[in-house]
């Protein structure tokens, strides 16, 4: 025995809500507008740390120098100063100039790491400016939603982040003291400039690695923030049918206004008609009336033209109005697809429409 299930198939369809389109231009700009962009700041961190300790391997040497000058200079000065003239102010000078040198030779490194976050940014969001993230709103200060977050999936992705990173750190760091605790053992043996050669060394490695998985993280998670946004900015179709209306008018309104104005150009090319010389037909599909008034123009006008059902509307107007109907199929198609109401006909057109001007002219002479 055969048996016969039925299925609902309205189960299988999407719901009116579902958020199914991509998102259109339109809700992309607006959310860029808010502050709603894909961007991972794991990336920009990374770059930052990336750029630090690379323009610190290579300018580590110059770096250390004037840091050792600078040692040199600060208690150059103190030895300089007698114990009548050392006091508070002159130790507030002396610590501000030392300040003051530190940050002229940190400085470099700084505008570098700041160049590059910026580049990284720019890279990921475009150049654009906008103040409205940094407007008050009330849903974020909202308790509930705020508790909600806490237990949100960006949460839960953002806590294995961060314990992957603390992974990656403790792995990496392990690793490179490993390899250099043979060194380190002799770290009492080595000089104030050596050891310190040696100590920045290790640290610049280790920065180094660290930042290079960061780096990986970062860019992993730029990916998944750009899928995530593009996920979060879908629209229903029915969105984007209201989008669409809001932003070129609803088509129904539309098209009832076009034809309003169709008619309303028709009305106004019927009023014209009475004054034409001549109606040029098809016979049956096409009908274009032509005037000419050698005083006003060097050219005949179309003043009206009409197909199917308009055109037997023209025909009639125009037995009304006695006026002349000739039927030359070239020329009222011609006429037709060529030349717009009100236009003076083109110059290739002279010839056919004089002949037909003409024998209208000796019609009427006749009678």
């Amino acid at each position: 025995m055969n048996r016969l299930l039925a299925y609902n198939l309205q189960f299988f369809a999407e719901g009116p809500g579902e958020k199914t389109e991509d998102p259109t231009p339109k809700k992309l700009g607006d959310a860029r507008e808010e502050g709603q962009v894909a961007r991972s700041t794991d990336l920009i961190t990374a770059s930052a740390l990336i750029a630090l300790f690379l323009t610190l391997k290579i300018f580590v040497g110059r770096i250390g120098n004037q840091f050792i000058e600078a040692f040199y200079e600060f208690y150059g000065n103190i030895v300089k100063v007698t114990d009548d003239d050392f006091h508070i102010v002159t130790a507030n000078a002396l610590l501000r100039e030392s300040i003051y040198r530190i940050l002229l030779i940190l400085l470099p490194i700084f505008v570098i790491a700041v160049m590059v976050v910026i580049v990284v940014n720019v890279f990921q969001v475009k150049w654009k400016v906008t103040t409205k993230p940094l407007k008050p709103k009330p849903d974020k200060f909202n308790p509930i939603k705020g508790f909600k977050k806490i237990f949100s999936k960006d949460k839960l992705v953002d806590t294995f982040k961060e314990v992957l990173k603390i992974l990656a750190i403790m792995y990496i760091a392990y690793n490179t003291l490993i390899d250099y605790s043979g060194d380190l053992q002799k770290l009492y043996d080595m000089e104030l400039i050596q050891a310190v050669e040696f100590i920045g060394d290790i640290v610049i490695k280790l920065g180094l690695n660290i930042s290079i998985v960061f780096l990986i993280i970062g860019m992993a998670d730029y990916i998944y923030q750009k899928f995530k946004f593009k996920k979060e900015m879908r629209m229903s179709k029915q969105e984007v049918k209201d989008e669409y209306k809001q932003s070129e008018g609803d088509p129904h309104i539309k098209g009832k206004i076009k034809n309003k104005m169709r008619e309303i150009s028709q009305r106004r090319m019927m009023q014209m008609l009475p004054e034409a010389d001549v109606v040029i037909t098809n016979p049956t599909h096409f009908a274009t009336a032509i005037k000419y008034d050698k005083d006003t123009g060097e050219a005949p006008v179309l003043v009206a033209k009409g197909a199917d059902f308009l055109a037997q509307k023209i025909k009639e107007v125009a037995r009304e109005n006695h006026i002349e109907i000739v039927e030359n199929k070239p020329l009222a198609r011609m006429l037709y697809y060529n030349v717009e109401i009100g236009n003076e006909i083109p110059p290739e057109l002279y010839q056919m429409t004089a002949e037909v001007l003409a024998y209208v002219y000796n019609l009427k002479n006749n009678n």
